[in-house]
């Protein structure tokens, strides 16, 4: 079952999901909450980003597809190169991030990698 909660960090409220006990920062909402023209997309093309969700992945799952992370991680940092959340996930098995439609839409990271992020 999936719940909802929400924190108050430096006066912006951020969701939280609650999905098998385990919570997911949302990057949406910590986008909102910072001024400028970023997306999630531009983080995902970044060559580091890609490598520490690598690393991330190979700790915690192992259901990782290290072969489509290899492609991912050599066309990484391109200026042609554009990644997608949800393509991140369904080439690699990801778990660390998800990327939800809906009411609660948008995207969830668990709290390492949301760290990660925000940095």
């Amino acid at each position: 079952m999936t719940k909802n909660k929400k924190i108050e960090v430096e006066g912006k409220e951020i969701t939280i999901l609650i999905e098998e006990g385990k919570d997911f920062s949302s990057l949406t909402d910590m986008l909102k909450a910072k001024d400028g023209d970023f997306f999630i997309s531009d983080w995902l093309r970044n060559r580091n980003t890609v490598e520490y969700l690598g690393v991330w992945e190979s700790v915690y799952n192992p259901d990782f597809n290290y072969g489509e992370f290899a492609i991912i991680k050599s066309q990484a940092g391109l200026n042609s190169y554009k990644l997608s959340v949800k393509e991140w996930i369904a080439k690699t098995n990801a778990i660390g991030l998800k990327a939800m439609a809906g009411r609660y839409g948008g995207t969830y990271a668990h709290p390492d990698i949301a760290f990660e992020f925000g940095m």
